[in-house]
């Protein structure tokens, strides 16, 4: 099916975002695995992991609206070098991404393209669940302060 081609741009900058996403999340992930935060690595691998369905998603959407997925194209990562830092920096990435899906759903609502508004609706719904839980790390950094929270991410064993 011929697809509108804004509508198809507008998936490409989302999938570069999700694409950028998961290399942030990934490197998070590993940094708090090599840190021994145990519960922190598996928490934020997972994220990536969700972020590469989505990519999948907004791929297989692309193709079936005849349209070329761009996977070369990354957004600029923001890693952090600690734990705060680093939900922080996952945090705009979310509002970031948030924001974009809302824009993607008005577009496709416009072009009158509703399985592409479905794909998109589902996608934000996790997408701020994301930044629920990231929301949720750093008030529990700012009530019991940095270093009782990273007692909690260690392995336990």
């Amino acid at each position: 099916m011929k697809g509108n081609e804004k509508m198809i741009d507008m998936l490409n900058f989302l999938l570069a975002d999700e694409l950028t996403a998961i290399s942030q999340y990934m490197v998070h992930s590993e940094m708090c695995d090599n840190w021994g935060y145990e519960k922190l690595h598996k928490a934020i691998e997972k994220r990536a992991i969700d972020e590469m369905k989505h990519a999948e998603k907004l791929i297989a959407r692309i193709l079936f609206l005849e349209g070329l997925p761009i996977v070369s194209n990354l957004n600029k990562m923001h890693i952090g070098p600690v734990v705060e830092k680093q939900h922080n920096n996952d945090k705009m990435a979310e509002e970031g991404a948030i924001k974009a899906y809302n824009e993607a759903i008005k577009l496709a609502v416009e072009v009158g393209d509703n399985g592409t508004r479905e794909l998109l609706e589902a996608i934000l719904k996790d997408e701020e669940n994301h930044i629920d839980w990231i929301e949720a790390q750093l008030d529990q950094i700012g009530q019991m302060s940095i270093q009782n929270y990273l007692a909690l991410q260690l392995s336990e064993g």
